[in-house]
Parts: structure tokens; C-alpha cells; sequence
């Protein structure tokens, strides 16, 4: 059938090197651990964590980065063999349109502006809360937070109205990428080294203020005494995924979206200087850096503030909170921290907003969508048109969404594009067995079936309604592929099919 068209590798590396739609190569391995550092070591980490910790898995959210993790890994091997076969921007949207056709590459490529977009647009809102924090609340709830919060302060409810601050980043970082993405590039390694440094001060002085007693009982009990919200209104932790090993589950869902950075390397693939080698380095080298720190930190944070506090103090500047409360003597860290999670969420944001770029640029590039997206800035080589839509498109999430709404919507468009990765290695080994893999995922079937499990297993452990709205959306993008996309495609059109692995490039 049409709508399973497959595009060889060898066609893909062609198109990769085509004229005036090259993207510049500038990214050495450095660039590449530092680029995923900088997206994972973001809102997962100094909010997502706090979240999770608070709703469902209590001090035992360590236990969920650890799942998390795991899953992360999995997924992230098969990742690594794909980047080093086809070092072509687009991550998953990429491989899946090699090794399962065009349908499938245009659902995963629609279900990563969840994971890119959506990202972008969760830190964002993070990253207004702590700026108002920094600056003594002096913005008004009203203009700092979105129409769907409302907060009950000294008897008088406020209602969001808009999230400005929000805007503001997206908007400066958006006129970054435009510039080049080497001077991005530099300014997140600048950002991963600072708030990689404030993150192991932070595990260093709040060790010395553990209290034994908040690690105790270590999951939720189902009888746990109900948490106070910001509105005033209880929050039970009867339900199956608000305690015990539920919540823990659910925990590892929520902070899932913590490690969603290491695949964002995979969509600058085309920018690097050798990405045979230097793929593998970026997506596994981020990811194990970046989880040992979540183990330590999440360790450290619930053990300084009791679970219960995470849900009705804090909130997104949950960290800020805790030193300010439990850390006597350290309020000058507070500070810190904050300018460094501002300085962090910076850098998360402007990697999403590159890893959305890029797959659009891709899909344009394939006529799935239109010649604006792949259009180049004639002097910085940059997908600029494609940045100035997508600042307009997160940002009207940014602005009227709340975190952990379009938090949760990134989560499962991640999980869902790591599940599909994972099939797509499985399927490649079956019908190229020969083919040359620079670098080969270890214990193929049993490393993506494992990775297929855990991710799906956290997809089931999320909220019904963000499952319902990932259907709604997705539903939405398979309207546009058969109205649109499916009669422009150029693969379709020229009727270039090759469905087996034997017309892909051997060495």
C-alpha cells in the first residue's frame, strides 16, 4: 500500500547532502553529551521530580527515576544503532519511515511535538514560575499563570489569566536557534556546566539535612492523611496510582519526562561533525550522566522535605522551597539554585525547540509537510520560518496550558515514540541482518522487547484523560496525513518504493 512507502537508507543519506537544504555539520561529541545534559537536566529534574514525590511515589521516587531509567536505557540503545545508521535529522520519524513506511513515520512524527513541543512548553511554564520566585512574586498570579490555575491566598481566590513569562523565554530562544546552531550549542554547554555544578552542591550541603523520618515509610501507605492543594481542596491517595507500587509506577511515568532529552540528540544527527561515532557518545553518555545525579538528587530532596509539603507549597519552585524551609543558614543557595534552574530550563527549552525544528525540517524535506518548514535563513543555514510557527504554536500552550497538563501529553508522546523505535531495530535485524551498524544495540530481541514493556507500562500508568487526549491528537494528525500529507508526499508521488532491507546500502 501507498501509505506504507519506505525510504532506503541509501536514499536518505542522498537527501541529507542536497544543495541549499544542508544543514551545517558543527557538532563534535562534547557538543552532543552536552546537548543532552542540557535537555534532560531540566523541569524533570527540579519539578517533575517534586510532582511526583508529592502525588504519588513519595520518597520512593527514586525508585521510579531507577524504573524510569531503565526503560530510558533500553530505548536509548536502540536509539544509538539507528543514529549511527542514519545520522539524518529526525530522530524517531526517521527511522520508523526506513523500517515501517510513511504511515507510521508521520504517526511517530506527529507524536513527537508532544514530546519537543509540548516539552518546550512545560519548562517554559517552570521556568516563569521561579523567575517570579526570583523576584519576590512581584509578577501577578493572574499574568504568570494559565486560565485553568486558580490559588486561594488569604481568603481571596486569583484566577491565570495569561503566562506571560512563559512568552518571553520562548521568544528569546527561538531568535537563538534562528542565529546558528553552533552559537546555541555554545551557550548550552556554557548553562549545562553551571547547573550541573549547583545540582552537586545541592546533593552536597542538603545531605547534611536528611531527617530519617521523611524516607519513612518509604512508599506511600493507601491510608496516607490526604494532602492540602494550593485551592484548598484534598487530595486522597486512595486510588492504585497514588501509593504503594502503583505509585511508583505512575511516580516513574511523570518523571519519565526527565529524561526525554537523550533522544533530542538523535534529531541534531545531521549536524554532527562524525555522528557514526559520536551519536552513540551524545545519547548514552547524557543519559547515564544525568541518571545517577536524578538518583542522588530525588534522594536528597525527600529526605529534607516531607512528601505531603510538595503538594500544596512549592509547587514548580519546589526545590527553592525546600532549601528556604528545611536548610537553615542557606538561603543564598535558594538564590542560586533558582538562577541555576533558570539557566537550566533555558537550556531544556532550547534543545526542545531544535529537536522540533529538526523534525519538521525532515518531514518538509519528505513533502509530509509544507516547503516552509524546511525553508534555510540564506546566511545561518538555519530552519528559520520553522521557528518563528513553532514559537507561535508553543507558545499558545505555554500561555494557557498548566504544567503538569502538557507535562503528562509529553510523557506518553515520548513513551509512544520510544516504543516504536524499539520495534523498528527488531524489524531492520530481521530484514538487513548484514547491514553495517557502526553501533549495535547488545541482546537483540530481548534489550527492545524489555524497552517496549517499560515504556508501555507507563503509558498505561498515566492519567485517563491525558490518554484521551493523546487519542484526540493523534486522531487530529491522521485528518491532516490522509487530507494532505499522504497527496504531497514526495516518496508516495514518485512512486520510490522500496520495502526491503535489500535495497539498503551494504558496505
Amino acid at each position: 500500500m501507498k501509505v506504507f512507502v519506505k525510504k532506503s537508507i541509501k536514499s536518505l543519506l542522498a537527501s541529507a547532502e542536497e544543495g541549499e537544504h544542508t544543514l551545517k555539520r558543527t557538532l563534535g561529541a562534547g557538543n552532543l553529551v552536552a546537548l543532552g545534559i542540557g535537555a534532560i537536566i531540566g523541569a524533570g529534574l527540579f519539578v517533575r521530580t517534586a510532582a511526583a514525590a508529592g502525588g504519588n511515589a513519595g520518597s520512593a521516587v527514586t525508585i521510579s527515576f531507577i524504573i524510569a531509567a531503565i526503560g530510558c536505557a533500553f530505548a536509548g540503545l536502540c536509539y544509538a544503532e539507528f543514529a549511527s545508521i542514519i545520522p539524518i535529522a529526525g530522530s524517531a520519524y526517521t527511522y520508523a519511515y526506513a523500517t515501517m513506511g510513511e504511515l507510521i513515520a508521520w504517526i511517530i512524527g506527529w507524536a513527537l511535538v508532544l514530546e519537543y513541543a509540548l516539552g518546550a512548553a512545560t519548562v517554559s511554564i517552570s521556568w516563569s514560575e521561579y523567575i517570579n520566585n526570583l523576584v519576590g512574586h512581584r509578577i501577578p498570579y493572574e499574568w504568570c499563570h494559565s486560565p485553568m490555575e486558580s490559588v486561594l491566598v488569604n481568603g481571596v481566590s486569583h484566577h491565570g489569566i495569561i503566562n506571560l513569562p512563559a512568552l518571553l523565554i520562548l521568544f528569546l530562544l527561538s531568535a537563538l536557534l534562528i542565529k546558528g546552531t553552533q552559537e546555541s550549542a555554545t551557550v548550552n554547554t556554557v548553562i549545562v556546566i553551571i547547573k550541573v555544578a549547583i545540582v552537586l552542591v545541592f546533593i552536597a550541603v542538603g545531605w547534611g539535612f536528611i531527617q530519617a523520618k521523611n524516607h519513612s515509610p518509604y512508599l506511600i501507605p493507601a491510608n496516607a492523611a490526604p494532602a492540602i492543594l494550593p485551592d484548598g481542596t484534598k487530595y486522597s491517595y486512595l486510588d492504585f496510582f497514588r501509593h504503594g507500587w502503583g505509585g511508583v509506577l505512575r511516580g516513574a511515568a511523570i518523571v519519565f519526562f526527565a529524561f526525554i532529552g537523550f533522544d533530542a540528540v538523535s534529531t541534531a544527527a545531521q549536524e554532527a561533525k562524525n555522528p557514526k561515532k559520536d551519536m552513540p557518545i551524545g545519547i548514552l553518555g547524557s543519559l547515564i550522566i544525568c541518571t545517577i545525579l536524578y538518583i542522588l538528587f530525588s534522594w536528597v530532596l525527600t529526605g529534607v522535605a516531607p512528601y505531603q509539603d510538595f503538594m500544596h507549597a512549592g509547587k514548580e519552585a519546589s526545590v527553592a522551597y525546600a532549601i528556604s524551609t528545611y536548610m537553615t543558614g542557606f538561603g543564598w543557595l535558594s538564590t542560586l539554585v533558582t538562577i541555576a534552574i533558570l539557566l537550566g530550563f533555558s537550556s531544556v527549552i532550547l534543545v526542545m525547540l531544535l529537536g522540533q525544528s529538526r523534525v519538521f525540517y525532515t518531514m518538509s524535506t519528505d513533502g509530509l509537510l509544507p516547503k516552509v518548514f524546511s525553508d534555510l535563513h540564506p546566511k545561518f543555514r538555519t530552519p528559520y520560518k520553522s521557528n518563528m510557527i513553532l514559537f507561535i504554536f508553543v507558545g499558545l500552550f505555554a500561555a494557557f496550558l498548566p504544567e503538569s497538563v502538557a507535562g503528562d501529553l509529553t510523557s506518553i508522546g515520548t513513551l509512544f515514540a520510544f516504543v516504536v523505535v524499539c520495534v523498528g531495530v527488531m524489524v531492520l535485524r530481521k530484514k538487513d541482518p548484514n547491514l553495517v551498524r557502526p553501533f549495535r544495540t547488545p541482546w537483540v530481541p530481548f534489550v527492545p522487547i524489555m524497552g517496549i514493556l517499560i515504556c508501555a507500562a507507563m503509558i498505561v500508568s498515566l492519567p485517563g484523560r491525558t490518554q484521551l487526549s493523546a487519542l484526540f491528537w493523534m486522531i487530529f494528525g491522521l485528518i491532516i496525513y490522509f487530507t494532505y500529507s499522504r497527496k504531497k508526499s514526495k516518496l508516495g508521488s514518485m512512486g520510490d518504493i522500496l520495502p526491503d532491507a535489500s535495497e539498503f546500502e551494504k558496505k
